[in-house]
């Protein structure tokens, strides 16, 4: 049976988080700004809605790879301040993999809009 207190606790979380990183995380706040703007866009350049789902959904992508990076930044920070090769390690990996997210926006994007 569907567990509709779970659901809204779920939905609150999630809510949360998305509260707390557009509040506190510059890059995620650039990220979704850049997103509104550009999902209007891709709806009006996009030739039919599969090149619009992907020109939309790559931009998602960023957003969800963004959170996963600040998670990991919030989680390495609560663990201390103090230098670790493998804190420093976990961030650079997020930090490659939002940056991995961003070069498939633009190759998805040029992909549609020279095709």
């Amino acid at each position: 049976m569907l567990d509709f207190g779970r659901l809204i606790r779920a939905l609150r979380y999630s809510y949360n988080g998305l509260r707390d990183a557009f509040l506190d995380e510059p890059a995620f706040r650039q990220e979704a700004v850049l997103a509104l703007i550009l999902i209007p866009v891709a709806v009006w350049l996009g030739e039919d809605n599969v090149e619009r789902a992907l020109m939309i959904g790559v931009l998602f992508v960023v957003l969800i790879v963004e959170l996963l990076n600040s998670a990991v930044e919030a989680a390495i920070d609560r663990i201390g301040a103090e230098f670790s090769e493998l804190s420093r390690k976990a961030k650079d990996l997020g930090s490659a993999a939002v940056f991995l997210s961003l070069a498939l926006v633009v190759v998805v994007w040029a992909l549609m809009l020279l095709n």
